[in-house]
């Protein structure tokens, strides 16, 4: 199963790839909560559902048609 550090890496794949500086635009574009990503990479969880819509999230709205697949890696989500 997928983790939080596998929705990280993409997190930070995509400010890459769209060229955002900030973790708050693409937390509000994710999450609609700016906060959220700093929540995360803090140690905080995220349910499953929420997980899910996230990665689904990324899926399609990635820049340029293409992405990234980071290999998962750790415990679930």
């Amino acid at each position: 199963m997928q983790t939080i550090e596998h929705l990280l890496r993409l997190a930070d794949a995509y400010k890459q790839a769209a060229s955002i500086a900030e973790d708050t635009t693409v937390s509000y574009r994710v999450f609609g909560d700016t906060k959220k990503l700093a929540a995360l990479r803090a140690g905080g969880d995220i349910t499953t559902r929420r997980y899910r819509a996230a990665i689904a999230w990324f899926e399609d709205n990635w820049p340029n048609g293409s992405h990234p697949a980071p290999t998962p890696t750790g415990d679930a989500a």
